[in-house]
């Protein structure tokens, strides 16, 4: 019989723990229900199934990335529909005005709705957007090339010059001033101080010139903010000496065209690039300069109504003939364009299913790494 060690006890205690210990790693696991709540659960199990979660949430957002892609492809071709309806009016009316049985008078009618449509067609190009990017307008084609920037003018004060004030009345910028040969007389100069005092007490000339004299010469000075190439209008002669330049902003380079980038897998460089050639007129070949366009500029950029192109010229036989051929050649091209994104966006529909497939195969293998077997519950 031992006194000091109870090894009965002990045994009894350290089964106790560890049955304690068990049972409460059983509960973590029904509770949550993963198998794995910490890494010390599963280590390599734990690495291995965040790799697979990161895959998994990479695939479900790619597959939402997809339909986005689908519903922007739809909006595209949606208005290029429309274009292509717009096409076949314009075929019509060219072959109608083709004819000799219409008058100049009927060509005449038939030319304004040329013009429109043609109108028509640049607005779908340049106000087509989706999530306001525009889609139509070559700003998402690769072959559309950036245009330079213009570089800004800096404004120049003119600095003009009279030589010597006359001994007559002089007008300038049309306020006058009366000569007199007595000196001093209110109102009135007899010299070149007299004139510059009359024109600095002026506010309409003050506020545009500094005037001062040079020698025997009267200088006029152009004001910052009032700088112009032209001269003070005078009855007398002003010379430029410096001639003013007024201030030209920098217009900004209109960026190259780049293709669109959809993301549709769960890794880097998993991606599907899209292009959408230029849908305006011009670029359809609607519109242009020399034979076969009108003399006159009638077609509008489609937001407002200021003419900036010439569209096809209907106005004798022979053009109207000769536009039937680049409308349908225009007809064509949209037509290519629908089919690319038509193309596309049946891929993309492929895209979207398989990975719904991939993504529910790892959710499945992940689950099994990482998901309490409740018939086990260890």
């Amino acid at each position: 019989m031992r006194i000091n060690h109870n090894i009965a006890a002990l045994n009894t205690h350290r089964q106790l723990n560890s049955a304690t210990n068990a049972q409460s790693k059983s509960m973590e696991k029904l509770s949550s229900g993963m198998r794995i709540n910490k890494a010390g659960d599963d280590a390599a199990g734990l690495a291995i199934s965040e790799k697979m979660r990161g895959q998994i949430r990479g695939l479900d957002q790619a597959s939402k990335n997809s339909q986005d892609a689908i519903s922007l492809i739809s909006t595209a071709e949606g208005a290029l529909n429309e274009t292509t309806d717009i096409l076949q009016r314009m075929r019509e009316l060219a072959t109608q005005a083709s004819t000799d049985t219409n008058t100049t008078s009927d060509r005449g009618e038939i030319q304004k709705e040329m013009d429109s449509l043609t109108s028509e067609i640049n607005r779908i190009g340049n106000t087509t957007e989706f999530n306001t990017q525009k889609l139509l307008n070559g700003s998402k084609d690769t072959a559309t090339m950036a245009a330079p920037a213009t570089a800004a003018t800096p404004a120049t004060a003119g600095v003009y010059t009279l030589a010597a004030a006359p001994a007559t009345d002089i007008t300038i910028d049309g306020k006058t001033f009366t000569y007199n040969a007595t000196p001093s007389t209110p109102g009135s100069f007899s010299d070149n101080d007299e004139l510059i005092a009359l024109i600095a007490a002026d506010s309409t000339l003050s506020a545009k010139y500094t005037a001062s004299t040079s020698g025997a010469d009267v200088v006029l000075t152009q004001k910052a903010g009032q700088e112009t190439s032209t001269a003070p209008t005078s009855t007398a002669t002003f010379t430029a000496t410096t001639p003013g330049v007024t201030a030209v902003a920098a217009k900004a380079a209109v960026e190259a065209g780049t293709g669109l980038q959809f993301q549709i897998g769960a890794n880097e460089n998993q991606s599907l690039t899209l292009e959408i050639a230029d849908m305006r007129a011009g670029a359809l070949g609607l519109t242009g300069t020399g034979a076969g366009f009108t003399a006159g500029t009638k077609v509008s950029n489609g937001t407002d109504s200021a003419g900036v192109e010439s569209g096809l010229d209907v106005s004798s036989a022979g053009n109207a003939s000769a536009a039937i051929t680049k409308i349908q050649s225009a007809i064509d091209t949209v037509s290519a364009e629908r089919s690319k994104l038509g193309a596309n966006q049946n891929r993309l529909e492929h895209t979207i299913n398989n990975l719904g497939t991939s993504s529910e195969n790892l959710t499945a293998a992940e689950s099994r790494i990482r998901d309490v077997d409740y018939a086990l519950a260890a």
